[in-house]
This record gives C-alpha cells, structure tokens and sequence, in this order.
C-alpha cells in the first residue's frame, strides 16, 4: 500500500510545481539557520529557528491543502496554509506540551523515589514514552486539513487510524526513514567529496584528540568555504526533503481514510438460483 501512495505524490510533485515551494523557502531559512549560528552566534539564530518554523509550518499546512484539492498554484498554497494554520497549530502544540508533561512527570517521579535523576535513564525513559505517543498522533495535521477537525478531534482520529492500521502505518515510516537516510547518506558523501583536504587532518587524530574536539574547532577547520558549503548541503537536503516527505504523508492518510471508509461499508445483496452473491 505504502509504496502506491509514495508513487502519487512523485507524481503531484511533477503536476504541482507550486508544492516545491515549502523546498526552497525551508532551504533558504536552513543555510540561513546555519550561517547565521556560526557568524552571529546562538542569540540571532534562535530567533531565527522561531521564524523559520512558523514559516515552514504555513507552508508545509498549504501542501496539505494542495493534495487534498489536487491541484493549486503558490496563491492556493499560500491562502490554505493561512486558512488551516491555527487548525494544524493548535493541535501541534497540544502534543507538544504533552511530550513536555511526560518528561515533568519522570523528573518528579525520580525525586519522589529517591533515585538518582541520571540524565541517559531519564532521556531513555522520555523516548520511550514520546516516541509511541508522536507515532499514534502523526497524522493530526493531516486529519486538520482533510476532514475539517478540530483540535482534539483531529488527535483522536489520527490515534484511531493509527491504532485500526498499524502495520500500513509501519510500512509507511519505514519507507519514509528509508528515504530521508537514503537522501541525507548521499548529500553527506557530497559534503565530504567537497571537504576532503579540511577534513582529512581528522582522520589522524587518535581518540583523546577526537574526545578534545569541539564543535567551534570544527568550524575553524572548515573555514568559511566549508560554512558555505554546509549551507548548500542544507538548502538541497531541506529542499528534497520537506515537499516529498509532506506530499507523501497527504497521499497516504487519503488512501488509509478511504480503505477505512470502504471496509467499513455494509455489503447487502442477494443470492440467485444458483447460489451466486450479487451486491447492491
């Protein structure tokens, strides 16, 4: 199933030329990101990632609103993402602050019993709470969008659907984890093609070397050709990535919406003299 739903959205991709918008504007704000942390430091760029995400959000929320309707230009891009903006925020950040009770909630249990609050059992914990509650909440947004729900309702039926179809659920996030690893495993072996004279010193450090170095000497390693570089990197990773991976996730909540309407529906019909089974 999952690999009929990845093979519309190339197709809406080639159809749609709008939808690559949310590409390169995300690309353009994550080069921006990144050259902004390294000449200005974290007080800019964090107001920068801010921005950024409520930008892509307006936009990545348009893709939906394109696949739903099945055509659209950058206007009826720009005007869903507007329209159903709130609808898919407010949602996303009731999760949000649920991930947020969860790890509260494990801090307060460690002081409460007296346990040491290690930082690596603590973070385990957290994952292993987070990560089932964003899988069987993954497809509010698109819920939002297609079926006009509202906050909490949206949450609901995308826990339903989740739960009803786990194993098309599965196979869709191990399709998508496959290409965005697929994606980034090939824009890494570019990035070190193009920083092999910076990076090749790194490759004769021993291990109390390799524990020494940090982030700001890796940056002086690279200079400013290599910051640059990394940039481009991003804005090409991002630019794949963030259309593909939406127009997919569109294409198969729609499919899991309509197999679910489908079986769903009561078959009536008659036997004929010959035992023979037609519906109506």
């Amino acid at each position: 199933m999952a690999i009929e739903e990845l093979k519309e959205a190339i197709i809406f991709l080639k159809q749609i030329p709008s939808l690559w918008i949310s590409g390169i504007v995300g690309g353009f704000l994550a080069a921006a990101l990144w050259v902004s942390l390294n000449l200005s430091g974290t007080f800019f760029a964090s107001r920068l990632l801010v921005i950024s995400a409520l930008i892509l959000h307006l936009l990545t929320t348009g893709i939906l609103v394109t696949i739903r309707n099945k055509e659209g230009n950058v206007r009826t891009l720009l005007a869903g993402g507007i329209r159903y903006y709130f609808r898919v925020l407010l949602p996303q950040l009731v999760i949000l602050f649920g991930v947020i009770l969860i790890f509260t909630v494990i801090i307060i249990t460690f002081g409460l019993v007296g346990g040491p609050s290690d930082p690596g059992t603590v973070s385990a914990l957290t994952f292993g709470f987070m990560i089932p509650m964003l899988i069987l909440t993954f497809f509010f947004d698109t819920a939002a969008v297609f079926e006009e729900r509202k906050v909490f309702d949206s949450i609901q039926h995308s826990i339903r659907l989740v739960m009803t179809h786990i194993y098309k659920v599965f196979a869709f996030l191990i399709i998508s984890a496959v290409i965005i690893f697929g994606i980034i495993f090939m824009l890494m072996i570019i990035w070190e093609i193009s920083l092999y004279d910076k990076l090749e010193p790194i490759t004769r450090y021993n291990e109390t070397q390799l524990q020494a170095f940090t982030p700001d000497q890796f940056i002086m390693l690279i200079g400013p050709g290599g910051m640059w570089i990394t940039a481009i990197v991003l804005f090409i990773g991002v630019f794949l990535l963030v259309p593909l991976f939406y127009s997919y996730k569109a294409c198969f909540f729609r499919s899991l919406v309509n197999s679910a309407v489908i079986s769903q529906q009561p078959t009536t019909g008659e036997y004929d003299s010959k035992g023979r089974w037609y519906k109506y």
